[in-house]
């Protein structure tokens, strides 16, 4: 089976800029790029295994899927042929798709 193209929208490109400003804003940049870094290669590894994330539990659609690396919540779309990260969220909070990342 062919690999899976991974996307990432604005949205999801935000969310890992967001983090790695936050922890650089508290003094310790490395446990940021450390975490993004932890974040891309989970994300890295749905080319091989698009469905290995479960099925957002608020949406309960089985194209819109995460992955759990606490504290975050990597929510992606599974197409096809590729799959887009949609949101980059931390696990406490509620989900919010913005409407340009909508399902």
């Amino acid at each position: 089976m062919a690999k899976a193209a991974i996307r990432f929208a604005e949205s999801a490109l935000a969310d890992l800029e967001s983090i790695r400003a936050w922890y650089a804003g508290q003094g310790v940049p490395e446990v940021g790029e450390r975490l993004v870094g932890e974040i891309v290669a989970g994300i890295e590894a749905l080319a091989d295994h698009p469905d290995m994330g479960r099925i957002v539990p608020e949406f309960d659609q089985p194209f819109l899927r995460e992955l759990i690396r606490p504290p975050f919540r990597i929510v992606y779309r599974r197409d096809p042929k590729q799959v887009r990260v949609v949101r980059v969220w931390r696990s406490e909070r509620l989900l919010d798709v913005p409407d340009e990342d909508a399902p």
